[in-house]
């Protein structure tokens, strides 16, 4: 037990609230550090004229997840949320194709829906969730809650029985697949969407991550009452209740060390919001900022276990133009979740993607209406909508703003999807109805969340950046300096983030097991 020892958590989103709480219950005396004056990170919240848009992640997926480490803490999802499960799930626009699909919450209306789309649907989606749902099963049994400090614990015989197909999934790409499962491309973007969940392209992603299918498909997709910033809320309530100290505009500006032969992490310098310096002493250092700006920023060249020479060879996921709409009347066109997919898929991904990046045109975009399903995100009579255009990781693309004060760019972008939504969706007079507008642009992900190259979510799950091949959650070249949240293992996404927390602690424990720690903690 770690009778007496501190920790100092650096940044407060939903990695670095579970990784702080996880801490405390563990016996630590914990303080987190959060730069901005509201808590969240990514998964920010904004308001104006009685609508409350989530700013970032928007899908609850993986329930178990969030149960379990709801159960760490000692309570449950069900004592802490109310979710509700989402019918449909969401629904696919198709550029050039009148008719929309959705996906149900149940796995048979599904399978009739692969079928009517492509004879022979049923069968072919019946083999590929069979796999996906094994291939589910022992990631979460032997990989995502590993720390991969010793690879033995993953050589067992649910593993090496699956050796060969494992290898086949990692090596070919997420398009490969779904090409050789079915021929209609609509149902191929279906299948091969989740890989932008991962910050990559199914082009570029293994076809490992097929597992995701699994997930909204079979499992469903749900809803939080109150949207993620409830969730935000409940992970901060619990991190105070077992002893958390949070304070807010708090930029940590260095983390310092002992300066012995092996360094050792002491604690951090920051500036609150007068600019008054300070210095917090600490055992353990634990940063949840991103880690490009950990490593190159708040560490001096010679503590750098990933200085800037590394990063130049890695791949950023994709930017993000996000465009926050509030909109008089009823939008029943769209569902709680809508996709819009362009004909040329390829291109573009290879837009965002490639040696020569362009923003695409037109866009495949994501829109979120959670008044569908919450009625305490906008007016009565009215709806919110949330919009994300996947653009190249590049802050030059311009920051947003209120009303069309953005950067030319992302402004006239916002405009362009406005009219993609209207015209793909049948609402020829959404323009005329929006009464709140905000944008936000790479720039802004850059300034305010201190993020790589811009980019919305961290480095894409390719396959020299997923599981051992990631930045891995510890330093190398400090002691008691450790790493989570979305720029370090097991990777990009609100589960994935809750299990960074988790496995911070495993490191300190020393634990080398592959399963989820006991609950309660």
């Amino acid at each position: 037990m770690p009778a007496g020892r501190s920790a100092v958590v650096i940044g407060g989103g939903i990695a670095g609230l579970a990784t702080a709480g996880l801490l405390a219950k563990e016996g630590f005396s914990v303080t987190l550090l959060e730069a901005r004056g509201r808590l969240g990170g990514r998964a920010g919240s904004w308001e104006k004229s009685g609508f409350r848009f989530d700013t970032g992640p928007s899908w609850y997926l993986m329930p178990e997840v969030f149960d379990h480490f709801f159960r760490l803490m000692g309570s449950s999802a069900a004592s802490e949320l109310t979710l509700t499960k989402l019918d449909p799930g969401y629904r696919v626009f198709f550029e050039k194709h009148d008719e929309s699909i959705d996906i149900a919450a149940d796995r048979e209306t599904n399978l009739d829906t692969f079928e009517r789309i492509e004879p022979g649907g049923r069968a072919a989606l019946t083999r590929y969730l069979a796999s996906a749902r094994d291939t589910y099963q022992i990631a979460v049994k032997r990989f995502l809650y590993s720390t991969f400090q010793s690879y033995r614990t993953a050589l067992t015989r649910d593993v090496l029985g699956r050796t060969g197909r494992l290898a086949r999934l990692l090596l070919q790409p997420l398009d490969t697949l779904t090409s050789r499962s079915f021929a209609d491309p609509r149902l191929r973007q279906i299948l091969g969407y989740p890989a932008v969940f991962l910050g990559s392209s199914p082009f570029a992603a293994p076809s490992l991550y097929h597992l995701m299918s699994h997930l909204d498909l079979e499992d469903g997709v749900y809803y939080p009452s109150g949207g993620f910033t409830e969730v935000i809320s409940r992970i901060t309530a619990l991190a105070e209740v077992a002893g958390v100290t949070v304070t807010t505009d708090a930029t940590v500006t260095a983390i310092t060390t002992d300066g012995g032969k092996r360094a050792h992490a002491t604690g951090v310098l920051y500036s609150d919001a007068t600019g008054t310096d300070h210095r917090l002493d600490a055992d353990v250092v634990v940063s949840a900022a991103d880690l490009h700006h950990t490593e190159t920023t708040l560490l001096p060249p010679a503590l750098q276990s990933y200085p800037e020479s590394w990063w130049r060879n890695r791949v950023p996921g994709p930017g993000a133009v996000l465009v926050m709409l509030g909109v008089e009347g009823a939008l029943p066109e769209l569902a709680h979740h809508s996709l819009f997919f362009t004909e040329d898929w390829q291109d573009n991904f290879e837009r965002i993607f490639g040696r020569v990046t362009s923003i695409p045109d037109p866009a495949s975009i994501y829109v979120c209406r959670p008044s569908a399903t919450d009625d305490t995100v906008a007016p009565a009579g009215s709806e919110n909508l949330f919009v994300l255009v996947p653009v190249p990781a590049d802050p030059a693309i311009g920051s947003g703003g209120e009303d069309g004060t953005g950067s030319p760019v992302v402004e006239e972008l916002a405009d362009t999807v406005i009219a993609q939504i209207a015209s793909w969706a049948g609402i020829p007079d959404l323009a005329e109805r929006i009464v709140v507008r905000k944008t936000v642009g790479p720039q802004d992900f850059r300034e305010d969340l201190n993020s790589w190259r811009g980019t919305s979510l961290g480095p894409a799950h390719t396959l020299r950046q997923s599981a051992f091949l990631r930045g891995k959650n510890a330093s190398a070249k400090v002691d008691g300096l450790y790493y989570a949240g979305a720029t370090t293992v097991p990777g990009i996404g609100l589960p994935m983030c809750l299990i960074s927390a988790e496995l911070v602690l495993k490191r300190i424990r020393g634990d080398v097991s592959t399963g989820q720690l006991p609950e309660p903690l």
